[in-house]
């Protein structure tokens, strides 16, 4: 496979990649790298690249097991807990700090989910990924799936009313 067609087949998915190393890594530095890193990885199986079914499929597959190795690995206790900025110049400035409030306290929350919910809230309401496809991505039944995302979204919905209600605890 040749460069222009490499870039062809994963440039339409590479935000994706990058959005769940960041899910899972939190910050954006260590986010980019992981990206870079699965970028490469890619590239050198690019001759082989022609007989996966689904490219973007194995990409995610990567992604998110190069992004549980680095959690796992010494270098975890290095991560920096880095969020991105939400900003719209078209908002008044209390608009975009009640904005960015509620996109802090939805990363807060959703860190605070277990891994496998994590990744399928992701997959499925951030990236729009349909239920087959996470079941192929994690290896999963689609009740598991559907479970799981329940719990997730469940737990979310809780959190999110709890921090309303109550204020910030």
């Amino acid at each position: 496979m040749k460069q222009t067609e490499f870039l062809n087949v994963v440039l339409p998915f590479q935000d994706k990649l990058y959005r769940l190393a960041k899910r899972l890594l939190v910050s954006r530095e260590e986010a980019e790298d992981a990206t870079q890193e699965i970028l490469l990885k890619l590239w050198s199986k690019n001759e082989s690249m022609g007989k996966y079914k689904n490219v973007e499929a194995f990409a995610m597959t990567m992604t998110k097991n190069f992004c549980l190795d680095r959690l796992k690995s010494k270098q975890a206790g290095n991560l920096k807990l880095v969020h991105s900025n939400y900003s719209d110049e078209n908002t008044s400035l209390q608009k975009q700090l009640e904005a960015e409030d509620s996109v802090s306290w939805m990363e807060r929350i959703m860190e605070d989910l277990p891994e496998q919910q994590k990744m399928i809230l992701q997959l499925r309401d951030v990236e729009q990924y349909e239920f087959e496809e996470i079941c192929e991505l994690l290896d999963m039944k689609p009740t598991a799936v559907r479970v799981a995302l329940s719990r997730a979204r469940k737990t979310v919905r809780e959190e999110l009313i709890k921090k309303h209600n109550y204020g910030i605890g």
